[in-house]
């Protein structure tokens, strides 16, 4: 039993609506507006899971997307679900890793025990681990092996006390990998200390892709060194573009074309307003062939940290009962 890749067939993706102004600021209504154009999106070709904190956001969440998706009334801290909510396995299992607000940054309530919560509204059985990570710092290829980064995993704000190889034995015995193969360091300005969502993705087995940079880009070292060890660990590496400099309020932000989402037979990938948009749309469909690839504005998204990868948690078909 193990963590099949993402795309695998999905019974369904759970996402979540943005629903605490105070946390989004100006950026609440466009950013819902984001994650409505998503669900819509995705809704074409897998049945959507939209969570909504408040009795506000509920009635928001339901206009905005219609018969697209159903709208659960739940508590969380925020929109992050890759992070706080499980992750599915075969044959109706979850797991859930220890959450400690991505290394005590933002603590919130309703996100620790967010994963037990959608689990049993999902009807997976839980299993716990006594780890700290989250699913955006863990990607798998459905054969046994699983990226990660050490800026994350290895962070003492996540686990201290525990080294490389206590670490690789946790995520073996509960995602049912083989394999860890390590990257370095995640983007510039990312607060999840590095989740390898944004830098490198396994497209196919033992196949990843990762950024070529752009001028002037501020993850050009990130993105050379993880070429250069997803090599040396012996995967085929596609290119990706990278958006280039981003920046917000004087400081780049966490921009990746990396952040896509994989669902039944499509790829959604988030859009910047950039030159870099087109090429990579166009590389996407080329390392997706058969898949149908759309791209979406994600910039209001980006303002809370994250894009689509990191909104959303698929539902395995071989996790459904």
């Amino acid at each position: 039993m193990g963590m099949p890749p993402e795309w695998a067939p999905q019974a369904a993706v759970w996402t979540a609506f943005p629903s605490h102004p105070e946390l989004w600021g100006d950026d609440l209504e466009p950013a819902r507006q984001e994650v409505a154009a998503l669900v819509r999106q995705l809704a074409a070709t897998v049945p959507v899971k939209l969570l909504a904190a408040t009795d506000e956001a509920t009635a928001a969440a339901r206009a905005a997307v219609g018969p697209a998706a159903e709208v659960l009334p739940m508590p969380f801290g925020d929109v992050w679900l890759r992070d706080t909510g499980p992750l599915f396995l075969a044959h109706g299992q979850a797991v859930a890793f220890r959450f400690n607000g991505w290394g005590g940054k933002y603590r919130l309530a309703g996100d620790d025990d967010l994963a037990a919560r959608l689990a049993e509204a999902a009807g997976a059985g839980l299993s716990r681990f006594d780890l700290v990570a989250e699913g955006g710092a863990l990607d798998t290829d459905g054969r046994g092996l699983l990226l990660t980064t050490e800026q994350c995993l290895l962070n003492p704000n996540r686990n201290p006390g525990l080294d490389r190889a206590d670490v690789e034995r946790v995520l073996k015995a509960a995602l049912g990998i083989r394999r860890v193969i390590w990257l370095g360091q995640g983007l510039a300005g990312d607060h999840t200390d590095g989740h390898v969502d944004n830098l490198a993705r396994f497209v196919t087995p033992g196949t990843v892709a990762i950024p070529l940079p752009a001028d002037d880009d501020p993850n050009a070292e990130a993105f050379l060194d993880a070429r250069a060890r997803a090599q040396t660990a012996g995967l085929l590496v596609l290119d990706m573009p990278s958006p280039g400099r981003i920046e917000r309020d004087g400081a780049p932000v966490p921009a990746s074309y990396m952040n896509f989402v994989i669902a039944n037979g499509q790829v959604v990938a988030p859009l910047y307003g950039v030159p870099a948009d087109a090429a990579a749309l166009s590389a996407l469909r080329r390392i997706f062939p058969r898949h149908r690839v759309t791209g979406l504005p994600s910039m209001a998204l980006l303002s809370g940290g994250g894009s689509f990868h990191c909104i959303t948690q698929p539902q395995p078909a071989e996790a459904a009962r």
